[in-house]
């Protein structure tokens, strides 16, 4: 008989701590007087609530709570309420605790979102079927946008599920793998939250086709090196320049995500070693508000005037932003060796609002009052709102109008 293994809890312990002290320190930005405590008391009523509980892992349980609030604090950058509500999200459904209990404890706000963040974990096991599952995700959508933080922490939940995902079956892993890229990365991406519908992408591919996965992670490894020497290369007069301006610029080359490598492929019909985009180099600089737009096409004029410029590629977003809120500058230059690459100019107040979609908004406002959600609420709604009454209609719409 299989031997279990012998569980240090002491050492378990300290963990709980290290992480719980890690996510205060991830919601410094936004706490006020007396947040510190509530976060506490949820923290300590969901640390009761699962401490006979485990995942697939073996892990505690109360290792996922705190990740989401984490994420939520953290990645997207909301506030104390739904860090609490993050720390209880599973409490009524796994235990005996009843919403009545939370509003008592917690008041009605938080309730409400625990409510629908309950109904949410049950909208996608009604049935297998497409239109079932497109007729409830349209249902859920429109019926708890009235309070996007229900829609946030479900896909921090699904995030940090997908980031553990590796315990799970086989079968399981397909299901949720597939469920993510149908349905939560293309909402993360509507709701401009770039970084995490990249990465809910990248794990999607990973669990549906890890073959592709493994492939195209090999490939983009070995030619790290020899991209690396052409970007600092790239970079280097461009960085002389812009100091020689006095403009205060990050700049760095990213590879494009594994998801979009895999698309293009199998879009354009071409091999990896076809792809000539396969990274991207990001200038991110340092100005003030009034100054944003003209230091952004300064900066493309000193690219272009440096590196020819292919016309047809330029893209502006910062005259016409996107509807998620992404404002960029896109151009495609000639670089060094005769090689086409892809430029993206920015300032840091679009680059935080690129990565983490509309909760940005509120680290350049002069508080951070939860009350500066309703802006933000308002245009959600508008994106979620949806006369047609075909749920394939609506899914496929919903799916087509991402940008």
């Amino acid at each position: 008989m299989q031997q279990q293994p012998v569980i240090d809890l002491e050492a378990e312990k300290k963990e709980i701590l290290k992480r719980y002290k890690a996510l205060l320190r991830a919601c410094k930005r936004t706490l006020e007087k007396g947040d510190k405590l509530l976060i506490r008391k949820a923290f300590d009523i969901s640390l009761e609530a699962h401490k006979d509980m485990r995942r697939k892992s073996g892990e505690p349980y109360i290792y996922h709570p705190i990740a989401v609030a984490h994420i939520c604090a953290e990645e997207i950058g909301l506030g104390t309420t739904s860090v609490v509500c993050a720390l209880l999200h599973d409490v009524v459904e796994d235990t005996d605790m009843t919403l009545e209990d939370i509003e008592g404890l917690f008041g009605e706000k938080v309730a409400k979102i625990i409510d629908g963040l309950t109904k949410i974990s049950g909208v996608f096991d009604q049935g297998n079927g497409t239109s079932l599952q497109a007729e409830n995700f349209r249902k859920m959508l429109l019926t708890l946008s009235e309070d996007v933080r229900v829609i946030l922490i479900k896909l921090a939940d699904r995030l940090h599920n997908m980031r553990t995902l590796e315990s799970m079956k086989r079968d399981k892993q397909l299901k949720i793998a597939s469920e993510t890229l149908y349905l939560y990365a293309p909402l993360a991406h509507r709701l401009g939250l770039n970084a995490m519908k990249t990465e809910l992408e990248d794990l999607g591919l990973k669990f549906t086709e890890p073959e592709v996965y493994d492939d195209i992670q090999q490939k983009l490894k070995q030619g790290e090196p020899e991209r690396k020497k052409f970007i600092a290369k790239f970079i280097e007069p461009i960085k002389e320049i812009l100091a020689e301006q006095g403009l205060e610029a990050k700049i760095i080359g990213r590879p494009k995500s594994i998801y979009s490598i895999n698309n293009k492929i199998k879009t354009k019909g071409v091999t990896f070693e076809e792809i000539f985009d396969l990274f991207a180099i990001r200038i991110i600089i340092d100005t003030i508000p009034d100054k944003e737009k003209s230091d952004c096409w300064r900066v493309y004029s000193i690219v272009t005037d440096f590196y020819h410029p292919s016309p047809e590629r330029l893209r502006d977003w910062i005259s016409t932003p996107k509807a998620n809120g992404y404002e960029s500058l896109h151009t495609t230059v000639m670089g060094p060796e005769g090689k086409w690459v892809e430029v993206q100019i920015r300032t840091v107040r679009m680059d935080e609002l690129a990565e983490k979609g509309y909760a940005a908004h509120w680290k350049y406002k002069d508080s951070a009052n939860e009350n500066q959600l309703d802006d933000w609420i308002r245009k959600i709604r508008e994106i979620l709102e949806n006369p047609q009454e075909n749920a394939l209609e609506f899914l496929d719409d919903f799916k087509l109008n991402l940008c």
